[in-house]
Order: C-alpha cells, then structure tokens, then sequence
C-alpha cells in the first residue's frame, strides 16, 4: 500500500474557492459601499454637515436678534439708524462725506 502524497484535485480546488470566497469578502468589508473606508467618508461628511448646521443656527440667532431689534414691539434707535445710513445712504444734514 503506497500512499500519494500529492494532495487531490478536490482538495486544491475547495482551498483555492474558499480563499477566493474570503478574500472576496474581506475586499467587500473594506472597500465596499458598507464598508470601513465609507463608514469613515460618511462620519468625516456628519461631522462637516454638524459644523454647518451650527454655523447656520448661529447665523440664524443673529437674524432673529437684527429683526427683533427693528420690529413695532421693541425699536432700537442706533440700529434703525445704522440700517439707514447702510441701505438708503441717508446722511445727517451738519455730516460730510467723503468718497
């Protein structure tokens, strides 16, 4: 009874799938739409959009604090007058301006 020690055709062809198999799996679980480099973009992206978000809100307290200013209920005089002079270019009558 002699024994081959050359392994069998069924036996390299199960490796080489399953090897292929993982490395198909492994590439998917890197690269692939769900995978750690997207989870990476996507976080870097949620990051940027939550800084805009907050820039946008502050901006928006700004507006809201300009147009409470200027509203019937609450009137502040030096901001009516810097809007003047700002928007319509008024000017006091004993001012000079120089361009």
């Amino acid at each position: 009874m002699t024994r081959s020690t050359r392994p069998s055709l069924g036996a390299i062809a199960f490796f080489a799938i399953a090897f292929a198999l993982s490395a198909y799996f492994t590439f998917a679980a890197v690269q692939g739409d769900f995978g750690l480099f997207r989870r990476v973009e996507i976080q870097a992206e949620a990051e940027e959009l939550q800084q805009d978000l907050s820039r946008l809100q502050a901006r928006i307290g700004d507006m809201e604090n300009l147009t409470r200013r200027l509203s019937d209920d609450y009137l502040d005089l030096d901001l009516l007058d810097e809007q003047a002079r700002t928007v319509l270019g008024l000017v006091r009558a004993d001012e000079i301006v120089i361009r």
